[in-house]
Formats: structure tokens, sequence, C-alpha cells
């Protein structure tokens, strides 16, 4: 089988921009030492702020690289779960059916992992939280009860002081003169 190039983005956010941009330089070297990946050539990214936070940052590495075998070009999107990949070599792929088969089978065995460690993962956290309304009702009524969103129609912006006639108070609803 071909050798497959593909070109694959990485992205990562979190915070301070220094620990974010030496994580994604540590990913991409931890990366290009898989046994079967070769990087052709990358190019990182400074991080630059989130828009919409004050304090998270978010930067991105653009990826060349050359894998021995399909199987290890999906083993890498499972494990690394790039935010972006295409393909650029071979433009055709001939598979073998017991290979196709075998890829498959892989693929749903992973699958099946990962299901059985968030269905182990909902339990767990299910009895923390029996264990927590047992023992401590307070803080687990704290920590379940959502919190109290302000109306989204109203934002502070848009509230405005309304100034009221000494004329329309004595009147009432009615709009009529009390007497």
């Amino acid at each position: 089988m071909e050798k497959i190039q593909a070109i694959m983005i990485l992205e990562i956010l979190g915070k301070p921009a220094d620990y974010v941009s030496g994580s994604l330089n540590e990913l991409v070297n931890k990366l290009g030492e898989e046994k079967g990946v070769k990087i052709l050539n990358k190019q990182l990214h400074e991080p630059l702020p989130v828009k919409e936070s004050k304090e998270l940052f978010t930067t991105f590495a653009e990826l060349e690289i050359e894998f021995e075998t399909l199987e290890m070009y999906l083993a890498v999107l499972f494990a690394y779960m790039p935010a972006h990949v295409e393909v650029v070599s071979p433009e055709n792929l001939a598979l073998p059916v017991a290979y196709f088969n075998d890829l498959g089978n892989k693929i749903i065995q992973r699958m099946h992992n990962y299901d059985a460690i968030t269905k182990k993962t909902l339990y767990e956290n299910q009895i923390l939280l029996d264990k927590l309304r047992q023992f401590a009702p307070a803080v687990f009524r704290q920590l379940t009860t959502p919190p109290q969103v302000a109306n989204p129609i109203i934002t502070e912006e848009k509230k405005q002081e309304v100034p009221v006639k000494e004329e329309a108070v004595k009147k009432g609803k009615s709009g009529k003169k009390k007497k």
C-alpha cells in the first residue's frame, strides 16, 4: 500500500498564552515521534486571545504529514482529534476487503471502549451525586440547581430609566385623577 500524505490542523485552547504555545509544540513533537508518522512540514502560529473571553488563548499548527499506512492515519485522527484534515495523496486507495474489514473492526472496538468509559464515568458521577445528596444536601442543591439567568431580551445596556411624572402617579392605573 502507498504512503498517505495529508494536511492536518491541530488546534489548542487554554490559558495562559505561553502555556498554550508550549502545549501545541509538545503535541506536534509527540505526533512526530509516532511510529509510522513523518512530519514533512510544520507551521506553528502564535497564540491569539479569544474574542469572547478575557483569559483564554487559541493557537494552531498546520502540518503536512506522511503516514506509512491507512491504519496509522486513522489512529492519529482518533488520538489527536485534529480540527481539520485533508488527504493530499494518493488520489485513490485500493484496499483488500480483509484489510478494510480489519480497519472497520478496530474503529468499532475503539468506539466501544469510548462508550464504556463514558458509561462508567456517568455511573460514577451519579454515585457521587447520590452520596452528596445524602451527606451534604445543601451543597447538592447548590451544585445541581441551574443558575438564575437574566432575561436575555433585557440586558443591562438596554435598561433605561423611564421618567415618571407626578401627575401619572396621582391618576393611578385608570388614568383618572384620584379624589
